[in-house]
């Protein structure tokens, strides 16, 4: 994860150069985003997709420190979110029934960083460390209580 003391637009242009480079042609990708369209990319070479809806989404997002959030696109008109995960996610996130995860190869239409194109927009925005949400912490922030971590737990 980015240090937060790295200033705002280092961590822009780090993150939408990590996202571009997560297709096999991040050139294609940006040109698509520089005449302000989508750009697909593919999960499954650096992340997966978790599925669920803004409505259920937004609350979770709010569960989770911000430190542990990975990037989360949205679109309002679809009432979708999509959370990066790590390539293991599928297993851990199985029974939490607001989400789905969506198989590698799977493509993500995204907009570049701090656009908002076709009704989506990034909810959280990649950092360019590659950074995605643990789906422990995410499966537990859709859960009643939310995450708490280990050390925060109550005996």
């Amino acid at each position: 994860m980015a240090h937060p003391m790295t200033p705002l637009a280092q961590r822009h242009d780090a993150g939408q150069a990590w996202l571009a480079d997560c297709s096999p042609r991040p050139d294609l990708v940006r040109a698509q985003w520089e005449r302000e369209e989508l750009a697909a990319i593919p999960s499954g070479g650096h992340w997966l997709v978790a599925e669920t809806t803004v409505a259920h989404g937004l609350p979770a997002l709010a569960r989770i420190r911000e430190d542990q959030r990975g990037p989360v696109l949205g679109d309002a008109i679809q009432d979708r979110a999509w959370w990066l995960m790590p390539l293991d996610a599928a297993e851990e996130l199985a029974d939490v029934r607001q989400v789905q995860v969506r198989p590698a190869g799977w493509s993500l239409a995204c907009p570049p960083l701090g656009a908002y194109r076709e009704s989506r927009f990034w909810l959280w925005h990649p950092d360019g460390s590659g950074h995605l949400t643990d789906p422990a912490v995410l499966a537990a922030a859709f859960g009643p209580g939310g995450y708490v971590r280990p050390t925060e737990a109550r005996p």
